[in-house]
């Protein structure tokens, strides 16, 4: 379809003044926004607060009570709601009636299903599929019809990590405009060229990904003084993390990492390690629990063969994994819950410290009782919490998890699948346990619930093992991290989530990090597992060295332009009496200011170029 008219962008969809409420709850109040040809969206928000009210009138699935939206002429829009259906067999749900020689001689559409699903049976029925291989086929079938606009409403749930990996270099290299809705902070980071928070029935557009949003906000909070301390502590730490915590983020702009530092410079690191590591030894002891030698095998799969691994007083763990390698097993190995007998057979020792109280997070929401209310619920576990050298009562603690004073009152029977997640979480944590497995902890979970508990987590003196899928969360919360190949073993991955996906590529991806293998905790070796290719922009070297050289060219510009506004800023406040002067120096500072925001932006233009 036509985007442009006269060289001049126009938005695919246009929400104008837009209002919807549900009874007396108003989730959006007179919104106006507009998405243009391949703009990429991120949308963050409390659960709850209208993200999803918002993403499905921008499709035209639901219509606004107030207001209008308007799309373009001939748009086609893909639309991916949080909940899965299909119907007939897996070919009819993802192809419709395409023939077998137009699909196949498609390269996106081979692309796109065997990275989505390998190995599947294009004749099985949809309804026979479980949660995750409808979501990866219902991604499938937008993908594939290649839509111009994309509305995904948490595309990443029970996707694993190789899977949204694969899915943001997908996004990243199409044309198409995307609006995607998500609590995948790496995802938003990876994907998005703009935030959008929905928050008090508005929305608020911040321009970058995930990083550049924290870093908007803190620098808002810092200017405003903001009244909520503690709200602006969290955004501080959090934005300190990604400035010292995450090797792939290392790549911003020189102007943007010196505001980061100037905003963080008194902030400490958002752990002492040290310190945890001394509490937990006191708390645990030097055993806390591990395998010696153990195999576990499962109708007829192997999941763990020989494995010998400890976990450390105070040591934090990630655990990653393609699904059914055998993180969930790991896990009830070391609680004890693993249902040994019938089709599972376990060899060798399990060993766990006399003073360890394990507290462990499983996928299935906890049975509570429904006629209890949220406050009672937290109350049944225990009034008051110490989470390292915090005390915290029940209701503090539900307030830090989203639930307000008036929502702590409510039965547990009228609660949503993702408050019901947030309750098991805390009256997990209620119960001070020394030891913490984490099932895919961040399902449901909302971003700043999300920031809650990796606050909470930042100061909770004990050992922790987490399987997730949330590659940001797990960069932020772990120390190291270990991995399921598939074939029994538990290996070590210096280079973290990184290094994990760089074995599952083709040889030709991986050539530059021949050095880097995960070193095996125990148990046989075995070849990386080659995963599907992702595509290859073709870009001479000589382009490149011409792009690094500009980018050196435009970064010692932007320094001198720097210390010009800040000599002309100093000079404003020294001639505040001049009526003339202010005038002559403001002109020369909006003028300076004008140049340095077009050469950010050719910054930015120029280095997604050579770090595509």
């Amino acid at each position: 379809m036509s985007v442009s008219h006269t060289g001049a962008t126009v938005n695919l969809v246009n929400m104008e003044r837009a209002g919807k409420a549900y009874g007396p709850v108003v989730l959006l109040g007179d919104v106006s926004l507009g998405v243009a040809a391949g703009e990429r969206i991120g949308v963050v928000g409390r659960n709850g607060g209208g993200k999803t009210t918002l993403v499905s009138i921008l499709a035209k699935v639901i219509e606004p009570d107030t207001g209008r939206v308007t799309h373009a002429r001939d748009l086609r829009v893909g639309y991916l709601p949080q909940h899965d259906g299909g119907e007939g067999t897996v070919r009819e749900m993802v192809l419709g009636g395409r023939a077998e020689h137009d699909w196949a001689g498609d390269p996106r559409a081979r692309e796109v299903i065997s990275a989505l699903l390998p190995g599947a049976a294009l004749d099985a029925a949809a309804a026979q599929l479980s949660g995750g291989e409808r979501r990866r086929a219902a991604l499938a079938r937008l993908l594939v019809a290649d839509p111009d606009l994309l509305v995904l409403d948490e595309p990443t749930n029970h996707l694993d990590i190789e899977a949204i990996d694969w899915l943001a270099g997908h996004l990243r290299a199409r044309g198409a405009g995307l609006v995607a809705v998500t609590h995948d902070r790496w995802f938003l980071d990876a994907v998005c060229e703009q935030m959008w928070e929905v928050a008090d029935a508005a929305v608020y557009k911040y321009e970058g990904g995930y990083s550049a949003y924290v870093l908007a906000k803190a620098q808002r909070a810092r200017i405003a003084g903001a009244a909520e301390q503690r709200r602006r502590n969290l955004l501080r730490k959090e934005l300190a993390w990604l400035r010292r915590g995450a090797p792939a983020r290392t790549a911003k702009p020189k102007f943007r990492v010196e505001a980061a530092n100037a905003l963080i410079a008194t902030e400490p690191a958002p752990r002492d390690s040290v310190e945890l590591s001394r509490l937990a030894t006191a708390r645990l002891g030097r055993t806390v629990a591990g395998l010696r030698d153990v195999t576990v095998r499962a109708g007829g799969r192997t999941l763990l063969e020989r494995v010998t691994w400890h976990l450390g007083p105070g040591e934090r763990v990630g655990v990653v994994g393609a699904n059914g390698s055998g993180k969930t097993t790991l896990l009830r190995l070391l609680d004890g819950t693993l249902p040994v007998g019938g089709g599972i057979r376990l060899t060798g020792t399990v060993e766990r410290g006399k003073t360890v109280r394990i507290g462990h997070l499983s996928q299935e929401l906890e049975e509570l009782r429904p006629s209890l209310r949220v406050l009672e619920a937290a109350q049944e576990v225990r009034n008051h919490v110490r989470i390292g050298r915090r005390e915290l009562s029940a209701g503090q603690l539900l307030q830090r998890f989203g639930f307000s004073g008036a929502r702590q009152q409510v039965e547990v029977s009228s609660l949503s699948g993702g408050e019901r997640r947030r309750l098991q979480l805390l009256r997990l944590l209620m119960d001070e346990p020394n030891v913490l497995l984490l099932d895919e902890p961040t399902n449901d979970l909302d971003v700043e619930t999300l920031t809650e508990l990796e606050d909470l987590l930042d100061g909770w003196p004990g050992s922790l093992v987490v399987v997730s899928h949330d590659r940001y969360f797990l960069e932020r919360i772990t120390d190291h991290v270990l991995a399921l190949s598939g074939d029994g073993r538990l290996a070590f991955l210096g280079g973290g989530v990184d290094e994990y996906l760089s074995m599952l590529r083709p040889p030709q991806h991986t050539a530059s990090r021949a050095g880097r293998s995960g070193a095996a905790v125990s148990g046989p070796a075995a070849p990386p597992r080659p995963g599907p290719a992702a595509p290859i922009g073709a870009r001479s070297a000589a382009r490149t060295r011409e792009a690094r050289k500009e980018l050196q060219r435009l970064e010692r510009r932007l320094d001198r332009l720097t210390t010009q506004e800040a000599e002309l800023t100093a000079s404003l406040a020294a001639h505040a009496a001049d009526y003339e002067k202010l005038l002559d120096l403001g002109g020369q500072l909006r003028s300076v200011q004008a140049e340095k925001s077009e050469l950010e932006e050719r910054w930015l233009a120029l280095a997604e170029e050579v770090h595509d």
